[in-house]
């Protein structure tokens, strides 16, 4: 039976690896740099990609590449480059379409760390990036549009402020102006939303997040959806020969995923930036209860939402499964199926009362992580987003007193007892 024909339970379960008659019936790690060939020419067609297959882990690798069909198969496209990291994945994902001189429009409400990526590494690259709130208008998105703006960039759900992206917007302004829509679908993964669905080009993952899902392994990647005109004249060096590999033309050669094709090629092959077997791994063996996790924390996070919002030592929650949230509209449209675990909230008395919340948490751990089946929290703004000055604190929707809560898949009602002996002692 074809993939594309299997539900997404299934293929978080089946995908990416099918074991031959005796083979193992869990995908290997294969724990091992090089790979050996009877013939000289076998090895030259590898370095020239004429065939497919594996010479080196740097480029690729058979546990990876398990782990990279897996996931395209859950997002619908037609490859998938796993990386070392998130923040790898997004940095790649924008220096395989920009280079320097060229712009990129992007939301203003990202992750800390990918707003100081844009706005400190890549502009060192000379690479300049424009920042719009998620709200902006159509007509705001196309005056931030430059003859050489090369993408736009947002998160479906930004972290911490959990604000929906309108994906469907920021795509229609995207493509009538020739360029791609890279969406960061950490937050929701494919199981709450397939951001190609609704106009998305490039997907990018912090695995180390849901997909892995235990808080054990590191890595990023990048789903290409497979049907964005890269010989559109944006995009020169997917049309022009590459002389690092004797004059191979990316759209030519690889006419279903040139992207992906020219990610890994150059940009992995480069940086040196490659997910580990060993991590890919144990994501894969975390993706195989994606589907259940992902109801749960669901589930849990907006009946702590409510239990939170109707406290009386918390001055407001953030949280778009809520009837209240001003969001609720677009996330019945994109997430239908649930909101993910992760919220933000504020405690009456400001950030001082926050903090002696967080000390007295018994089961809620403060980690400078998140989107793992426990439990935690973190003051983003002296924590993740600590780098960020307060216009851009603001920008992102980072207030003082702004706690990120990523809601486990623990018992409900302990989580509830945990959170209100905490509240008392606020």
């Amino acid at each position: 039976m074809s993939e594309k024909r299997l539900h997404k339970e299934t293929l978080a379960v089946q995908a990416g690896y099918t074991p031959g008659n005796g083979e193992p019936r869990i995908c290997p790690i294969v724990q091992s740099t090089t790979f050996k060939y009877d013939d000289a020419q076998s090895v030259a067609d590898l370095f020239d990609l004429k065939t497919p297959g594996f010479f080196y882990t740097r480029l690729a690798n058979p546990t990876v590449d398990a782990l990279e069909k897996k996931i395209a198969a859950l997002e619908g496209g037609v490859a998938c480059v796993c990386t070392s990291s998130g923040q790898a994945a997004n940095a790649n994902a924008i220096l395989n379409v920009a280079r320097a001189g060229d712009h990129v429009v992007a939301c203003s409400s990202l992750y800390g760390g990918t707003v100081s990526l844009f706005t400190n590494t890549l502009k060192k690259c000379g690479i300049e990036f424009t920042y719009l709130l998620p709200s902006a208008t159509e007509e705001e998105l196309q005056a931030a549009i430059r003859p050489n703006t090369k993408a736009v960039f947002a998160e479906t759900l930004c972290n911490p402020s959990v604000v929906v992206l309108d994906i469907e917007k920021f795509a229609r302004v995207a493509h009538a102006n020739g360029i791609p829509l890279i969406v960061d679908n950490t937050f929701p993964t494919p199981m709450l939303c397939q951001p190609f669905q609704w106009g998305a080009d490039i997907i990018t993952h912090s695995t180390t997040k849901y997909l892995d899902g235990h808080a054990s392994s590191v890595g990023g990647a990048i789903v290409e959806k497979g049907d964005f005109d890269w010989g559109n004249g944006k995009f020169p060096e997917f049309i022009q020969p590459d002389e690092s590999y004797h004059g191979l033309v990316y759209t030519r050669n690889f006419p279903q995923c040139p992207y992906s094709a020219k990610m890994r090629a150059q940009w992995i092959r480069d940086l040196g930036n490659p997910q580990m077997a060993f991590n890919a791994f144990l994501t894969m063996l975390g993706m195989e209860t994606l589907h259940l996790r992902m109801e749960r924390h669901s589930q849990n996070a907006l009946a702590l939402a409510r239990f939170l919002e109707s406290h009386p030592k918390v001055a407001w929650v953030n949280y778009p499964g809520l009837e209240s949230s001003p969001d609720h509209p677009l996330a019945q449209k994109y997430l239908p199926h649930g909101c993910s675990g992760v919220m933000c909230f504020g405690v009456k008395g400001g950030k001082e009362a926050g903090e002696r919340l967080m000390d007295n948490l018994k089961l809620a751990a403060i980690v400078v992580h998140v989107a793992d089946v426990r439990t935690c929290v973190l003051h983003p703004a002296s924590m993740t987003h600590r780098q960020l000055s307060e216009a851009e604190l603001k920008a992102a929707g980072v207030s003082p007193d702004l706690i990120r809560l990523s809601v486990g898949i623990e018992n409900i009602q302990d989580l509830c007892d945990d959170f209100d002996q905490a509240l008392q002692k606020a």
